[in-house]
């Protein structure tokens, strides 16, 4: 059985969904917001275009159908072989829906609708809500993953911005995307590296980059810098310690830095003996600077004791802001088991010892791709309006009387400006103001295409807060 047949991307359940309806209904209208649930206010809108190239790129065919009914009858639930057929023969296999979404890097309030989908064949208003959960999978993983790197993003700047010099600081190389290995899936691993490229450049996620160009046309959205790994290092035995690291420093020089693992026996004879005494005159002749990795012990302590030794063995200079700076031909990363909250205490001992936040470089896997889910920020998508066979649209809503918090929206939806932000409206009350949400995509076609970069500039309109 094929993996990607697009008729059994949703939940069970929603096969016999087409039998549910109310006679008469032509048109039905559902939009996806993330539900004020979360503990963070903004969010990140993203992936959408990625979804919807895939999409185009993958109609019905004869053969789904005919997998599809297979599939569900020996499931134990209905198939609607004649609505699919009649995507095949009247729409090319491709989904009878207009999407209407936010630019994609909006930053809303929670509460905001980020897309809505709206049937366009009479015969097929099912389809709204038969593609809620490939679409909201689509959305919610990229979208809450931005949102986090967001506010990591959003944390950090103010601690370099305080003891860097602003010539020197870098930000969006501090912050490095190891998280490909501790992804689910390869589409994961895209679509959670991609989210991250939006904030900062360094990644080895070269799957992200392959993500970049096909759904958003980003000729090279990230960089990287040769770096080993314990087998490269080990491989020389504890005897060959050594000549391992000059291995690097002779191999990668030239590509202007270059990343050490250097806690395979005892990190801290490595730091003061190895790098700081042996090696030391190699290093500051090699042109390139040595980054220092620490992949052991306490991941708070760990980093500031190694730059500690090398700014004893390598010296320190004051930049403009009055902290010290190890010689320019080194400096420390950590990327092992390191949270948003264990940066922060790093770099505030850093200070308290007088040290610049230019001397680190940091780097995240799971704690920045995998340690989400979709209640993180409540994604949701609602059905909002359907409409009658006279083309009038009536307003469907959830309205619980013990969980008003679960409560949706009713009527078709618009998004607006209101006291310089992005607010919720009813279409039918926007009157003459812009509504945000455009057309994306319509029965097969792409009707908006975002650049990665337009993306950027998007996020960048909205400060952190």
């Amino acid at each position: 059985m094929k993996q990607d047949n697009p008729i059994l991307d949703t939940d069970s359940y929603k096969l016999s969904h087409h039998l549910q309806y109310p006679p008469g209904m032509t048109a039905a209208c559902g939009y996806i917001e993330a539900r004020g649930l979360s503990t963070w206010p903004d969010v990140v809108f993203f992936g959408l275009q990625a979804f919807l190239k895939d999409l185009i790129a993958r109609p019905v065919t004869a053969s789904d159908i005919a997998e599809a009914e297979d599939v569900a009858l020996l499931h134990g639930l209905p198939f609607n072989r004649a609505g699919w057929e009649r995507i095949v023969s009247h729409h090319n296999g491709h989904m009878p829906v207009l999407i209407e979404a936010l630019p994609e890097g909006a930053v809303v309030r929670r509460g905001v609708p980020m897309v809505q989908v709206t049937s366009t064949d009479p015969a097929l208003p099912w389809i709204t809500a038969y593609l809620d959960t490939a679409l909201t999978r689509a959305i919610w993983y990229p979208s809450t993953v931005a949102s986090h790197v967001r506010r990591i993003h959003g944390t950090l700047f103010p601690l370099y911005e305080k003891t860097s010099d602003p010539q020197e600081m870098a930000f969006g190389t501090r912050l490095h995307d190891f998280g490909a290995r501790s992804a689910t899936s390869r589409e994961q691993a895209a679509l959670g590296g991609l989210a991250h490229l939006l904030f900062f450049e360094r990644t080895d996620t070269l799957v992200a980059l392959v993500k970049a160009r096909n759904a958003y046309g980003a000729g090279m959205a990230g960089f990287s810098i040769p770096a080993s790994e314990h087998a490269t290092m080990t491989a020389w035995g504890q005897e060959g310690e050594t000549e391992a690291y000059r291995s690097m420093l002779h191999h990668f020089a030239r590509y202007g830095a270059v990343s050490v693992v250097s806690d395979s026996y005892d990190i801290a004879r490595a730091v003061s003996e190895l790098w700081g005494k042996a090696l030391k005159p190699e290093v500051e002749a090699s042109g390139a600077m040595l980054i220092v990795r620490s992949d052991s012990g306490d991941p708070v302590d760990m980093p500031v004791q190694v730059m500690t030794q090398l700014a004893y063995a390598f010296g320190t200079t004051l930049n403009s802001r009055g902290y010290r700076v190890i010689n320019n031909r080194v400096r420390v990363m950590q990327g092992d088991g390191v949270t948003l909250t264990d940066m922060v205490k790093i770099l505030g001992r850093m200070e308290a010892f007088g040290f610049s936040a230019e001397n680190i470089y940091f780097g995240m896997g799971s704690q920045m791709i995998q340690k989400i889910s979709r209640d993180t920020y409540s994604f949701t998508m609602k059905i909002n309006a359907v409409a009658d066979d006279q083309g009038r649209w009536h307003d469907a809503a959830k309205r619980p009387a013990s969980m008003q918090e679960k409560g949706s929206k009713a009527g078709r939806q618009a998004v607006v400006t209101e006291l310089f932000e992005r607010a919720a409206c009813r279409l039918d009350e926007t009157g003459p103001r812009q509504n945000h949400l455009v057309p994306v995509y319509r029965d097969g076609a792409l009707l908006k295409e975002w650049s990665l970069e337009e993306i950027r500039q998007e996020i960048a309109r909205i400060p952190f807060r």
